[in-house]
Protein backbone atom coordinates (compact mmCIF):
# COMPACT_ATOMS: atom_id res chain seq x y z
CA UNK A 1 0.00 0.00 0.00
CA UNK A 2 1.37 3.26 -1.42
CA UNK A 3 1.55 6.18 1.87
CA UNK A 4 1.38 9.10 -0.35
CA UNK A 5 -1.36 10.52 0.30
CA UNK A 6 -0.64 14.47 1.30
CA UNK A 7 0.37 16.67 -1.95
CA UNK A 8 3.74 16.38 -3.40
CA UNK A 9 5.79 20.14 -3.90
CA UNK A 10 8.97 19.55 -6.22
CA UNK A 11 10.93 22.46 -5.40
CA UNK A 12 14.62 23.12 -5.11
CA UNK A 13 16.49 22.43 -2.03
CA UNK A 14 17.57 25.11 0.46
CA UNK A 15 20.22 25.08 3.05
CA UNK A 16 18.63 24.15 5.59
CA UNK A 17 17.43 21.04 3.92
CA UNK A 18 20.46 19.77 4.07
CA UNK A 19 20.58 17.22 7.57
CA UNK A 20 17.13 15.85 6.64
CA UNK A 21 18.11 15.30 2.63
CA UNK A 22 21.39 13.13 4.59
CA UNK A 23 19.24 11.72 6.63
CA UNK A 24 16.73 10.34 3.40
CA UNK A 25 19.64 9.33 1.19
CA UNK A 26 21.08 7.59 3.78
CA UNK A 27 17.67 5.70 4.27
CA UNK A 28 17.10 4.56 0.62
CA UNK A 29 20.74 3.39 0.37
CA UNK A 30 22.12 2.51 3.64
CA UNK A 31 22.33 -0.06 6.66
CA UNK A 32 18.72 -2.15 7.79
CA UNK A 33 16.43 0.66 7.24
CA UNK A 34 17.43 0.55 3.79
CA UNK A 35 15.95 -3.11 3.36
CA UNK A 36 12.55 -2.05 3.58
CA UNK A 37 12.58 -0.38 0.01
CA UNK A 38 14.06 -2.17 -3.15
CA UNK A 39 17.12 0.65 -3.75
CA UNK A 40 19.50 -0.54 -0.90
CA UNK A 41 22.75 -0.80 -1.73
CA UNK A 42 23.14 -2.87 1.89
CA UNK A 43 25.07 -5.91 0.19
CA UNK A 44 27.34 -3.93 -1.65
CA UNK A 45 28.60 -0.89 0.54
CA UNK A 46 28.54 -0.10 4.29
CA UNK A 47 28.95 3.70 5.47
CA UNK A 48 27.58 6.92 4.30
CA UNK A 49 26.32 7.48 1.48
CA UNK A 50 26.57 11.11 1.30
CA UNK A 51 27.04 13.65 4.53
CA UNK A 52 25.64 17.64 5.13
CA UNK A 53 29.25 18.98 3.42
CA UNK A 54 28.10 17.50 -0.04
CA UNK A 55 24.89 18.57 0.21
CA UNK A 56 25.98 21.78 1.15
CA UNK A 57 27.97 22.05 -1.64
CA UNK A 58 25.54 20.96 -4.47
CA UNK A 59 22.91 23.51 -3.39
CA UNK A 60 25.46 26.36 -3.93
CA UNK A 61 26.84 24.69 -7.25
CA UNK A 62 25.47 27.29 -9.92
CA UNK A 63 26.06 24.07 -11.92
CA UNK A 64 24.22 21.82 -9.99
CA UNK A 65 20.29 21.50 -9.15
CA UNK A 66 19.10 19.35 -5.80
CA UNK A 67 15.28 18.44 -6.32
CA UNK A 68 13.17 17.48 -3.44
CA UNK A 69 9.73 16.08 -3.07
CA UNK A 70 8.48 17.44 -0.08
CA UNK A 71 5.30 17.38 1.81
CA UNK A 72 3.75 17.96 5.06
CA UNK A 73 5.35 14.92 6.08
CA UNK A 74 8.74 16.43 5.41
CA UNK A 75 11.39 15.75 2.58
CA UNK A 76 10.16 12.08 0.85
CA UNK A 77 12.78 12.37 -2.05
CA UNK A 78 15.83 13.96 -3.95
CA UNK A 79 17.60 13.61 -6.90
CA UNK A 80 20.64 15.80 -8.46
CA UNK A 81 21.38 17.43 -11.59
CA UNK A 82 24.51 18.76 -13.15
CA UNK A 83 25.12 20.58 -15.85
CA UNK A 84 27.62 19.12 -18.22
CA UNK A 85 27.31 20.88 -21.27
CA UNK A 86 25.18 19.20 -23.84
CA UNK A 87 24.68 16.36 -21.30
CA UNK A 88 23.22 16.52 -17.46
CA UNK A 89 24.03 14.12 -15.18
CA UNK A 90 21.39 12.75 -12.80
CA UNK A 91 22.68 11.44 -9.50
CA UNK A 92 21.54 10.41 -5.76
CA UNK A 93 17.87 9.76 -7.09
CA UNK A 94 16.46 8.77 -3.56
CA UNK A 95 12.94 8.12 -1.75
CA UNK A 96 12.17 6.99 1.79
CA UNK A 97 11.85 3.47 2.09
CA UNK A 98 8.32 3.62 2.55
CA UNK A 99 7.26 5.45 -0.25
CA UNK A 100 8.97 4.02 -2.22
CA UNK A 101 7.05 1.93 -5.84
CA UNK A 102 4.16 4.68 -4.99
CA UNK A 103 5.52 6.78 -8.62
CA UNK A 104 7.41 9.33 -6.66
CA UNK A 105 11.08 8.35 -7.89
CA UNK A 106 9.52 8.27 -11.01
CA UNK A 107 8.00 11.90 -11.24
CA UNK A 108 11.82 13.01 -9.69
CA UNK A 109 13.42 11.54 -12.57
CA UNK A 110 10.43 13.79 -15.30
CA UNK A 111 11.44 17.12 -12.63
CA UNK A 112 15.10 16.39 -13.56
CA UNK A 113 15.18 15.48 -17.35
CA UNK A 114 12.47 18.55 -17.59
CA UNK A 115 15.45 20.70 -15.21
CA UNK A 116 17.82 19.67 -17.38
CA UNK A 117 15.95 20.59 -20.61
CA UNK A 118 14.68 23.74 -19.47
CA UNK A 119 17.40 24.88 -17.25
CA UNK A 120 20.90 23.90 -18.60
CA UNK A 121 19.26 23.18 -22.33
CA UNK A 122 20.63 19.61 -22.17
CA UNK A 123 19.91 17.76 -25.40
CA UNK A 124 20.93 13.68 -23.31
CA UNK A 125 20.63 12.66 -19.55
CA UNK A 126 23.30 10.43 -18.62
CA UNK A 127 23.98 8.88 -14.93
CA UNK A 128 25.95 5.94 -13.21
CA UNK A 129 24.47 2.91 -11.04
CA UNK A 130 26.89 0.06 -10.14
CA UNK A 131 26.82 -2.62 -12.36
CA UNK A 132 25.21 -5.29 -10.00
CA UNK A 133 22.38 -3.34 -9.48
CA UNK A 134 20.22 -4.76 -12.43
CA UNK A 135 16.91 -4.37 -11.42
CA UNK A 136 17.68 -0.69 -11.08
CA UNK A 137 19.27 -0.86 -14.37
CA UNK A 138 15.96 -2.34 -15.71
CA UNK A 139 13.89 0.36 -13.49
CA UNK A 140 15.87 2.80 -15.76
CA UNK A 141 15.65 1.34 -18.95
CA UNK A 142 11.83 1.57 -18.53
CA UNK A 143 12.06 5.17 -18.19
CA UNK A 144 13.88 5.24 -21.67
CA UNK A 145 17.56 5.27 -20.54
CA UNK A 146 20.20 3.17 -22.62
CA UNK A 147 23.12 1.03 -21.22
CA UNK A 148 26.44 2.48 -23.29
CA UNK A 149 29.38 0.44 -23.48
CA UNK A 150 31.24 2.57 -20.75
CA UNK A 151 31.86 1.88 -17.55
CA UNK A 152 33.52 4.05 -14.77
CA UNK A 153 35.80 2.72 -11.46
CA UNK A 154 34.49 2.79 -8.18
CA UNK A 155 36.67 4.73 -6.36
CA UNK A 156 38.32 2.31 -3.97
CA UNK A 157 39.76 3.35 -1.31
CA UNK A 158 37.71 7.05 -1.05
CA UNK A 159 35.26 6.59 2.28
CA UNK A 160 33.13 9.37 1.31
CA UNK A 161 31.38 7.00 -1.65
CA UNK A 162 31.13 4.40 1.09
CA UNK A 163 32.99 1.08 2.74
CA UNK A 164 32.62 -1.62 -0.36
CA UNK A 165 31.69 -5.24 0.57
CA UNK A 166 33.07 -6.50 -2.75
CA UNK A 167 36.16 -5.84 -4.56
CA UNK A 168 34.16 -6.25 -8.23
CA UNK A 169 32.05 -2.81 -7.52
CA UNK A 170 31.97 -0.55 -11.03
CA UNK A 171 29.49 1.86 -12.45
CA UNK A 172 27.65 1.37 -15.67
CA UNK A 173 26.99 4.75 -17.82
CA UNK A 174 23.08 4.99 -18.64
CA UNK A 175 21.94 7.75 -21.16
CA UNK A 176 19.02 9.16 -22.65
CA UNK A 177 18.18 11.39 -25.25
CA UNK A 178 15.75 13.72 -24.23
CA UNK A 179 13.02 14.78 -26.44
CA UNK A 180 12.18 18.73 -26.84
Amino acid sequence: MCPLSTPIEFRLARLSDASDIVALVESAYRGEISRKGWTTEADLLDGQRTDPAEVEDIVGDSSARLIVAASENGILGCVVLRDEGATAYIGMLAIRPESQACGLGRQLLEQAEQCARKTFDATKTRMTVIVQREELIRWYERRGYRRTQHREPFPYGNPRFGLPRRADLEFMVLEKELEN
